[in-house]
């Protein structure tokens, strides 16, 4: 299937219209770091991802925290760095977040009145296939993966789908899905 790319001067045209941060929210696996890492590189703006931010400021790695602490205490860390990266004063950026950020109504307020919440979307084969590749995923490591993110992407629809940009990420390359999401900023904005 043939997926058409913008031009460099559309790129542009779209990157002088965005004023705020773009905060790409989804399932874990669904490549918000690597479409992340592209949109940014296309619109000429840093990148920043939360989880990397998260274990910066915390001196450990997410599944450490999730050990030692638990999730709820993660969520919490989670909402306060996120609250601080999409502050507007610090200007344009690409925001990758974790799976389960946009989950929590105050971080998702947050993005919502301070940023552009973008929902990547993917079928649960292809999220599958893609988290098998790594081993750190904390909500993973108890059960069959296919289930937990079955039921995941289930429990979290309701949230994501508060996103005023949703697209679809398959099994194309990352590139294709970031030019989809900078067509659905210019048709949103």
């Amino acid at each position: 299937m043939e997926h058409e790319t913008l031009s460099g001067a559309d790129i542009q045209r779209i990157a002088r219209r965005i004023d705020r941060p773009l905060v790409l929210v989804g399932m874990m696996g669904v490549g918000k770091t690597t479409v992340g890492r592209k949109l940014a590189s296309l619109l000429g703006v840093p990148f920043i991802d939360a989880d990397e931010e998260i274990e910066r400021a915390a001196h450990m790695t997410i599944p450490e925290i999730f050990a030692q602490y638990g999730e709820p205490y993660f969520r919490d860390g989670e909402r306060r760095v996120i609250a601080r990266l999409v502050d507007v004063v610090t200007g344009r950026k690409v925001l990758a977040t974790g799976g389960g950020a946009f989950v929590d109504p105050e971080t998702r307020r947050i993005i919502l009145e301070r940023a552009i919440a973008v929902w990547i979307d993917s079928d649960v084969e292809t999220l599958v296939e893609r988290v098998g590749r790594k081993d750190n995923r904390p909500l993973l490591r108890n059960g069959n993966p296919h289930e937990i993110l079955t039921r995941l992407r289930i429990e979290r629809q309701p949230h994501y789908c508060q996103a005023p940009i949703h697209v679809h990420s398959g099994p194309h390359p990352h590139a294709v899905t970031a030019h989809k999401i900078l067509k659905a900023i210019d048709e949103w904005l």
